[in-house]
């Protein structure tokens, strides 16, 4: 299928691309919005709102470049930990874009298809409500998969594959000998995407933070210093190039 050697043609001089590799699936950690914020002397929602922008239009760029999903870490299950009032301002955030999502992302109507990753049961009814709206809604749209990770944790997630498997081996769909990385793939929130090519994450920090553990053990990374809010289409584009330079090897 080619699925990792997708060649992009972009003739728009103004964005300094002309030939790129272009990932077909791009992870994000979205890093640095309270340091972006408190650098200004703002409140930390600000830098919240700030980094939502700055993701709808990476999203849209990232459309116009070809790629074909983005898995976007909106709030993880750590992020429990922060304040209330900073927790209620990510979740109204995240309310607001699903209500609102085809008119705030830009996208031609049908082009974008949003699903979203994690354990949902701790999510409040009406964005639980909002995000089965918006799934059903986007589900035979096919130009470009946003999956957005909420109330998501790569550990939870495998052991909830985990789980899902030894209760197949119980009702006896499945033998243990039989299990293979195919059937662990299949019980994972992002079973229905390719794994990604490409991991950006901002603000400095190296690490992938209990993302995606299983989807990135062949990803490239790429890291910048900027704050998220500060992540603009050019350094996108920049990703995309150092990213068409690598070689990639798959352990060999």
């Amino acid at each position: 299928m080619g699925l990792f050697s997708q060649k992009k043609r972009n003739k728009n001089t103004d964005a300094g691309i002309t030939e790129l590799v272009v990932p077909v699936h791009i992870a994000i950690i979205p890093d640095g919005n309270r340091r972006w914020a408190r650098e200004r002397m703002l409140p930390v929602k600000a830098g919240h709102k700030e980094g939502a922008e700055m993701f709808k239009r990476i999203v849209r760029h990232a459309e116009k470049l070809g790629v074909r999903y983005i898995t976007f870490y909106a709030f993880s299950t750590e992020n429990w930990k922060r304040s209330e009032s900073e927790v209620e301002a990510l979740m109204s955030l995240m309310l607001g874009y699903l209500k609102n999502s085809e008119e705030e992302m830009g996208i031609d109507k049908g082009k974008l298809r949003i699903r979203v990753i994690g354990e949902r049961s701790a999510l409040s009814e009406e964005l639980q409500r909002e995000i089965a709206r918006v799934e059903d809604e986007t589900k035979d749209h096919t130009k470009i998969t946003l999956n957005l990770a909420i109330n998501y944790g790569g550990r939870d997630e495998i052991t909830k594959a985990v789980r899902k498997i030894a209760d197949d081996v119980k009702n006896g769909s499945v033998q243990p000998e039989d299990i293979t990385e195919e059937t662990v793939q299949q019980k994972l929130y992002t079973a229905e995407s390719p794994d990604p090519d490409l991991l950006i994450r901002t603000s400095g920090e190296e690490r992938i933070s209990n993302y995606l553990l299983w989807q990135l053990a062949y990803s490239e990374f790429y890291f910048t210093e900027k704050y998220w809010p500060d992540f603009h289409e050019e350094e996108l584009e920049e990703a995309i190039r150092e990213y068409s330079k690598r070689q990639r090897r798959y352990g060999g």
